[in-house]
């Protein structure tokens, strides 16, 4: 069975317009997600890259832009400039960490439900009570936020130096042993990766 590491970060607007189609994909391939949430901000750093607040104006405005036209591609509702954005992400990554270390619910849409409710639903995923009622609605007992989050926070930072050592430099990335896929807009490369398998 092929792995997927699939990093990503709960408040990254391109992971949320992936939307649930690398589930698909991995279903369709027999193959198993391994969801990886990462410090962005770190891999930023250590790869040269500014965060999108510091980048030069055209391009902050042709993110805007693009995010509008891969959202409207898609069929995801999109707020580009969403109210509770940047914040810190470690709370919702934790959920998603804790989630699949337990085995509980469905990770994968607890992931898409947490990046929906910054991008889509002007939700504030830095609360704590915003993370708990994600988890709910994904079939995941809230509770574990608390009993695993010193765990899922070390594995965050675990997940971050592997991303790093895998040469991930942005988010979504899909890693398949050697091969790395960088953007939602990679998925199908991703698929026929995996269908050559």
């Amino acid at each position: 069975m092929a792995q997927i590491d699939y990093f990503m970060v709960t408040i990254s607007p391109y992971t949320y317009l992936a939307g649930l189609e690398l589930e698909e994909i991995a279903a369709r391939h027999g193959a198993q997600v391994v969801y990886r949430p990462f410090a962005l901000g770190k891999v930023f750093e250590a790869t040269g890259t500014l965060p999108p607040p510091q980048r030069h104006p055209s391009r902050q405005a042709y993110r805007l832009k693009d995010l509008a036209r891969c959202a409207a591609a898609s069929g995801l509702p999109i707020n580009v400039t969403p109210r509770y954005w940047p914040v810190n992400p470690v709370p919702s990554c934790a959920a998603v960490i804790a989630a699949q270390e337990a085995g509980q619910g469905d990770v994968g849409a607890l992931a898409h439900g947490l990046l929906a409710a910054c991008w889509a639903e002007e939700r504030d995923i830095s609360d704590e009570a915003e993370v708990k009622a994600c988890m709910s609605a994904a079939g995941v007992d809230p509770s574990l936020l608390d009993s695993r989050l010193l765990a899922s926070v070390e594995q965050f930072e675990r997940n971050t130096a592997l991303a790093l050592e895998k040469g991930v430099f942005g988010a979504p990335s899909y890693v398949v042993g050697d091969e790395l896929f960088w953007g939602h807009d990679r998925l199908g490369q991703l698929d026929a990766h995996l269908a050559a398998l």
